[in-house]
């Protein structure tokens, strides 16, 4: 539970069924950590409520009419943590390509949805134990938390960083460590100088690429792809470098 000091997760709910933004609504209003900052009936509007109203936690309907709830997440640069409901079970491997926090089916109980609330509560935990803000460019380090203690990790040393469920694999020149945390705050530890995120699900150093081949990176022998939405930006990046 947060502290006094701890702010509740802001909740956006969005979903084309009244019914089940009464119940999720209903859910929010039943659990301590949470504020329901708002509501949307269609993917659409949420795409805009979202540019403009701080939302830490979306809990998003996957079927939806003109955009579906993936195609919303598709659109989002930095999407907020996310728990996808649906009434079918079809979506599960799709949206766990997109790190949601978790996947909950209709009709949602409060048990189950109180579940999902709690892990989106630790992962913003764990988020605030290893972000901070970016170094200065003097520094050619950071620290993150492996277990129960901080690793020092100099930028020059990392290959590329991966995203595996709710860890992220930074792969070393000699070794890797496994950190309990999310790609976006990985990402905001280290300097974009020097790194690129190619992926939903990998960040490379710039200076460790080897050759790109079909639309994939090599380094050290490893295959990274890139992904479409972030091709031209990895591209130029490259040629800049």
């Amino acid at each position: 539970m947060p502290t006094s000091s701890t702010p509740a997760l802001r909740c956006l709910v969005v979903d084309d069924d009244p019914l089940s933004i009464q119940i999720v609504n209903n859910c929010i209003a039943n659990t301590a950590f949470l504020q329901a900052v708002g509501s949307c009936d269609s993917a659409v509007k949420a795409a805009e409520v979202l540019r403009h109203q701080p939302t830490d936690l979306l809990f998003l309907d996957v079927e939806m009419p003109l955009m579906s709830g993936i195609d919303l997440l598709k659109t989002l640069h930095n999407p907020p943590m996310v728990v996808l409901i649906t009434s079918s079970k079809e979506y599960a491997v799709e949206a766990f390509e997109y790190d949601v926090v978790d996947y909950l089916i209709k009709p949602v109980s409060y048990a189950r949805f109180l579940k999902a609330a709690q892990k989106a509560l630790e992962m913003q935990s764990q988020r605030a134990d290893v972000e901070s803000p970016a170094p200065p460019s003097d520094i050619d380090y950071t620290f993150v938390k492996v277990d129960t203690k901080l690793v020092k990790v100099p930028f020059q040393e990392v290959r590329y960083v991966e995203a595996l469920g709710d860890y992220v694999h930074i792969v070393l020149a000699q070794h890797k460590l496994i950190v309990y945390s999310t790609m976006k705050a990985v990402e905001e530890k280290f300097p974009t100088a020097l790194f690129v995120r190619v992926h939903r699900s990998f960040i490379v150093n710039i200076r460790a690429v080897h050759s790109i081949e079909d639309n994939m990176i090599v380094i050290d022998n490893k295959h990274i792809p890139i992904g479409q939405t972030y091709l031209r930006d990895v591209l130029q990046r490259l040629n800049k470098f």
